[in-house]
C-alpha cells in the first residue's frame, strides 16, 4: 500500500507539473536575442556558459549549494561520525584492470578539454566534473579505488573549494553594487577561475555521492 501511495502520489505530481508547464503564457521578451546582445560583456563566446556563469550566476551558485548539501546528507548516513577503517575494494578480472587504467587518464584529458572549451562550445565545469567522477567510479568498480572513509582536510578543501570561490567572487562583486556582475574586462578571466575551482570540486563531491556509500 505505501508502494502504490508513492507511485500514485508521483504520479499526480508528474501530471500537475506537465499540466502547469502547458498553461506557461507565451514569453514576452526572447531571452535568445537579449542573451546575444550582452554576449560581448559576458567574458566567453558561449550563450550557455554566459547565462549559467555570468547573467545567471547565482543559480549555478545555489545548484553546487545543493549538491553540497546532498553531500553532507550521505556523509551524515554513510560515516556518522565514525573512524572506521575502509576496507579494499575487491579486485576485479585483470582485463578490467587494465582497460580501467588505460581510460581513467584519457577521462581526465576529456574533462580538461570540456572545461577548457566551455567558453567557446558546449562543454564547463559540470561536464568537467562528472567525468572526473566517472572515473574515479570506474577505478572503483574495477577494484583499483577504495571507498571512501571520514574526509581529511585536503578532500575537505577539494570538496567545499569550488563553491567557496565561487561566493568569494560574488562577495567581491556584491561590494562593487551587484551580485555575480563582473567588469567586461575581468570577465573571462573570473569565469575561468571559477570554472577550474569547480570541475574540481563537482568531480571530488559527484564521486563523493557514490564512494562515500561504497
Amino acid at each position: 500500500m505505501k508502494r502504490m501511495a508513492v507511485v500514485l502520489s508521483a504520479a499526480i505530481f508528474s501530471f500537475a507539473m506537465i499540466a502547469a508547464m502547458l498553461e506557461l503564457p507565451t514569453p514576452v521578451v526572447n531571452l535568445s536575442d537579449v542573451v546575444a546582445a550582452q554576449m560581448a560583456a559576458s567574458g566567453v563566446h558561449h550563450p550557455v556558459t554566459a547565462v549559467l556563469l555570468n547573467f545567471r550566476g547565482y543559480d549555478t551558485l545555489l545548484e553546487i549549494a545543493v549538491l553540497l548539501l546532498a553531500l553532507f546528507g550521505v556523509l551524515a548516513v554513510a560515516i556518522s561520525g565514525t573512524k572506521e577503517t575502509v576496507a579494499a575494494p575487491s579486485p576485479a578480472d585483470a582485463v578490467v584492470q587494465t582497460l580501467a587504467r588505460i581510460a581513467a587518464p584519457l577521462m581526465v584529458l576529456a574533462a580538461v578539454y570540456l572545461l577548457w572549451i566551455g567558453a567557446h562550445r558546449a562543454g564547463g565545469a559540470f561536464q568537467a566534473g562528472a567525468v572526473l567522477a566517472a572515473g574515479a567510479v570506474l577505478l572503483h568498480l574495477a577494484g583499483l579505488l577504495p571507498g571512501w572513509g571520514p574526509p581529511g582536510i585536503r578532500l575537505r578543501v577539494g570538496l567545499v573549494g569550488g563553491f567557496l570561490v565561487f561566493l568569494a567572487v560574488a562577495g567581491a562583486m556584491l561590494a562593487q553594487g551587484a551580485l555575480l556582475q563582473y567588469p567586461p574586462w575581468q570577465a573571462g578571466y573570473l569565469i575561468l577561475l571559477i570554472e577550474a575551482c569547480l570541475g574540481m570540486s563537482l568531480g571530488l563531491i559527484l564521486a563523493g555521492l557514490f564512494l562515500f556509500l561504497s
